[in-house]
């Protein structure tokens, strides 16, 4: 039996490891709305009034890229996770709310290699009275998760599933602080 060399493998050499490593890889997707929704969320005050959403600083991902949380994923969570933990009574799209809450993804640091992917994330948080426009709280949060070999086999879904955890624990800080407040 004939010993194949290692630069030869199935016949085709090393650009046939580069093809099958990123076959195996795949393509990046965007952070989905439905795993940044954190679970259970426990309000400590649940506010009679109603809100709107606002998020900034998200991007787009691009295929060939790292796995990032578009604005409108990130509204969709945080205004699923306001509903589920009854932080206001209801979020209002348009006008006619009590409250306006604006959060600006200001940093998402992300490794592009490693078994384990430990993604960080910063976010400013601001909440203002809708009629006055009178800030009522504003705050920087900063979260992270990491996702390891055991969470998925291909990089480019662990590197997903830390985004996704990331932006599940700032939204968690988030709500739980502005559930603290006296309004």
């Amino acid at each position: 039996m004939k010993r194949l060399k290692s630069a030869h493998i199935l016949g085709y050499g090393w650009p046939s490891l580069v093809v099958c490593a990123a076959l195996l890889g795949g393509c990046a997707t965007g952070a989905s709305h439905e795993a940044m929704v954190p679970t259970p969320i426990t309000a400590a005050n649940k506010h009679p009034q109603s809100v709107s959403v606002e998020v900034t600083g998200g991007q787009e991902t691009d295929a060939v890229g790292k796995s990032q949380i578009s604005n409108e994923s990130f509204a969709q969570a945080l205004e699923q996770a306001i509903t589920q933990s009854q932080t206001f009574s209801r979020v209002i799209k348009g006008s006619g709310q009590d409250y306006r809450l604006s959060v600006v993804i200001a940093g998402l640091q992300q490794p592009s290699f490693g078994f384990s992917f430990a993604v960080k994330m910063e976010a400013g948080w601001t909440l203002k009275r809708a009629d006055t426009g009178a800030i009522v709280w504003q705050e920087s949060i900063r979260s992270e998760h990491t996702a390891g070999g055991g969470d998925a086999f291909a990089g480019v879904v662990r590197l997903r599933m830390a985004t996704e955890g990331a932006a599940r624990n700032n939204i968690s800080q988030g709500l739980s602080r502005i559930s603290q407040l006296q309004l």
